[in-house]
């Protein structure tokens, strides 16, 4: 059922709807190098194959899993004959760019350079971060999305349509809801919509020869039962929807981040990866606001290890949900990235010697604890006009509470006690 033309080709209209630069590109038959990413199966060999086709060129296709050095010597030696024969281009097209290392991928630099080879990479990784920068700009990255249910619906009326490639001459039907439930399950992958339909078509053949070849409810939900949504452990995936999870904790948003919570589950990640993430919300992105949470999310993530699935999953749930209500303050994630700026800044500076330890004579008499001032024997614990930071560096304010929470105590409390110094 791979797609024969342009306007059979299902979703991906940001860059094929008529009048976009690439459909202009690939109908006048003017092909650049470029790298195709976006999620499995969206089309990424598929328009590869539709571009050399419509500009005549010869069209090899490698897959990065398997081939090496050698078969890009070898392709180039085709490429080389076919131009002096026939005088065609030819286009390479190179499945799973990422999985070629820094050596493997500038083998094409040359063969680009002087015109031997139009390259195509197709990847589901992050080019900016798995192709070397070399070959990245001199290609054009080209950015596939998921298709859409209402895409996937298309791509399965057309299988069940089609009389040469499809499932036409069965005589199929599907029941609507039946096709509306394998389009969701296949999470905006044309190929594995197409391989759940396969399927539900064997299990339709399997039922009593009286009754007619119809794919129900039934039969959608076997075909449909243990799918998984995309979530490529380690890759985009995995970052972005982490990245999405913290966000909207710290965007006071606690139904986003129950939703990107479970999304990251029902992919298959280890609870306890997410656990341990929730950890550094509290304390990044709650901070002093409420002590109590850094608190809770330690207590979560001892009950999942303790407890395990489903319990132990809760248990993280009820953190996620606290930290998204409570009060924020980065407060002193911020003054903690200052302090490090001026500990580099500054470089190593002497302790001020009223703040030494003194255990021995010699340190007495080298002045080491001489005027040190004990807090506790102070009037509220506080050493008024006290300075605590080297002698050289200038006054410093790193942590400046916000006005949320428990900080807001805080910040009264220490711009009383800054006034007595002030005062002093």
């Amino acid at each position: 059922m791979r797609p024969r033309s342009l306007d059979e080709f299902i979703g991906q209209t940001h860059l094929l709807a008529p009048g976009k630069p690439l459909r202009q590109a690939i109908e006048a038959g003017q092909l650049h190098s470029m790298i195709l990413w976006g999620p499995p199966g969206t089309g990424k060999t598929t328009l590869a194959r539709m571009m050399a086709e419509r500009s005549d060129a010869q069209f090899l296709a490698l897959s990065a899993v398997m081939a090496g050095v050698k078969d890009i010597r070898a392709a180039v030696e085709q490429a080389k004959e076919a131009r002096a024969t026939s005088g065609k281009s030819t286009m390479l097209f190179l499945d799973e760019v990422h999985r070629f290392n820094k050596a493997q991928q500038d083998t094409f630099l040359p063969y680009l350079e002087d015109g031997t080879l139009i390259f195509i990479g197709a990847t589901t990784e992050n080019p900016s971060f798995e192709v070397v920068s070399a070959l990245l700009s001199r290609a054009r990255v080209y950015v596939l999305r998921s298709l859409q249910t209402e895409d996937i619906v298309g791509v399965l009326k057309l299988a069940l349509a089609d009389e040469h490639r499809g499932l036409g001459n069965e005589h199929y039907e599907i029941e609507p809801d039946a096709l509306d439930l394998v389009a969701r399950a296949a999470d905006g992958d044309g190929r594995r919509a197409l391989n759940m339909l396969e399927l539900a078509a064997s299990l339709a053949d399997a039922g009593e020869p009286s009754v007619s070849r119809t794919i129900d409810m039934r039969i959608a939900q076997e075909v449909a039962s243990g799918t998984r949504r995309r979530f490529d452990k380690g890759g985009d995936q995995f970052y972005d929807q982490i990245s999405a999870l913290h966000k909207a904790v710290r965007g006071t948003d606690p139904d986003a981040a129950l939703y990107w919570f479970a999304r990251m589950l029902d992919g298959g990640c280890d609870p306890l990866y997410i656990a341990r993430r929730v950890v550094r919300m509290a304390i990044e992105d709650v901070g002093l606001a409420d002590p109590r949470a850094f608190a809770m999310t330690l207590d979560a993530w001892e009950a999942y290890d303790r407890l395990g699935s489903p319990e132990g999953e809760l248990a993280i749930a009820n953190a996620v949900v606290y930290l998204a209500c409570v009060p924020k303050s980065n407060a002193v994630y911020v003054a903690l990235n200052e302090a490090k700026e001026d500990v580099e800044r500054f470089g190593t500076l002497d302790v001020p010697a009223r703040f030494r330890n003194a255990p021995t004579r010699l340190m007495k008499e080298l002045g080491h604890g001489a005027g040190y001032r004990y807090a506790h024997d102070e009037a509220e614990g506080y050493v008024a006009g006290e300075r605590y930071l080297p002698d050289e560096m200038p006054d410093r304010r790193y942590y400046r509470p916000v006005s949320r929470g428990l900080e807001i105590k805080i910040g009264e409390a220490l711009a009383r006690l800054r006034a007595k110094t002030e005062n002093k």
